[in-house]
């Protein structure tokens, strides 16, 4: 293992480096990412994305555990560092701690990237605040199969650790496009893609709709919704109806039933 180093002191430049990339302006500037957790970063290796440090502590694995992994990570990665306990938690991002974790190149996909099927199935949102629920949308999408994940005015950072730990790493899966609203809009009617756009109070349930085509699910930021610019773009508005006291269902649940009503629609 030539490319295996072992950091004993927390004034390793190295540590003050990995702590440094909590920060987005940190991240975005040095076009870095923080990957936390055995399967999240497999599936990064998986999808080819340049990793550029890796680092470990055994304190956290049952014996032999992952040393298969670490093996293969020697061979992938340009550096992989074997940390003392203390020390690895002090650059861990998270709680769940499993003794691993990975810098690599923030993965980028343009427009012109996408190579469509003949009938795709899209996700758009809209200045969402919360990484939590961006990273659940990533993951229902990679289940549903979804071709592509547009995101809309960012305000929540793609390539924040919380996006990538609750996608459980799909996001190296899923293509990620960051663009204007009016970017997107002209790349949908473009490509014929039928613009869904999900808008509380809407008489039309989204049940009533054909989803069979080609087609772009839009959800809302989590406190405003979408704004009307979709409204006057879309060719579909709907709602979810809401049978209780509360009016809206969170983002990613609302996002996840939509999309399976397409996938079922498309089965029969």
């Amino acid at each position: 293992m030539p490319n295996l180093n072992e950091i004993t002191s927390f004034s390793n430049p190295r540590v003050k480096e990995v702590v440094k990339l909590r920060e987005r302006s940190v991240r975005d500037k040095m076009n870095l990412m923080i990957v936390e957790g055995l399967r999240e970063t497999m599936r990064g290796f998986d999808a080819g994305i340049y990793f550029k440090d890796l680092y470990f502590s055994k304190n956290f694995f049952e014996e032999n555990q992952h040393d298969s992994f670490i093996q293969e990570a020697c061979s992938l990665v340009e550096n992989v560092f074997l940390l003392k306990k203390d020390i690895f938690e002090k650059i861990s991002f998270g709680n769940r701690k499993e003794g691993i974790l990975a810098i690599c190149k923030q993965p980028e996909a343009k427009f012109s990237d996408l190579k469509l099927s003949s009938n795709p199935l899209l996700v758009v949102v809209e200045s969402l605040e919360k990484p939590g629920n961006l990273g659940a949308i990533l993951r229902t999408c990679d289940g549903a199969g979804v071709e592509a994940v547009i995101v809309c005015d960012e305000v929540a950072d793609i390539y924040n650790p919380n996006v990538i730990r609750s996608s459980t790493g799909v996001i190296f899966s899923v293509p990620v496009i960051k663009a204007s609203s009016q970017e997107t809009v002209k790349f949908l009617k473009e490509n014929k893609i039928i613009i869904c756009a999900t808008f509380l109070g809407s008489e039309k349930e989204y049940t009533k709709i054909n989803m069979k085509n080609p087609l772009a699910v839009v959800a809302g930021s989590e406190k405003n919704g979408l704004d009307d610019f979709w409204r006057n773009s879309a060719d579909e508005i709907v709602s979810i109806s809401m049978r209780g006291k509360a009016d809206s269902l969170n983002v990613s649940v609302a996002t996840s039933i939509i999309l399976y009503e397409a996938i079922r629609q498309r089965n029969i």
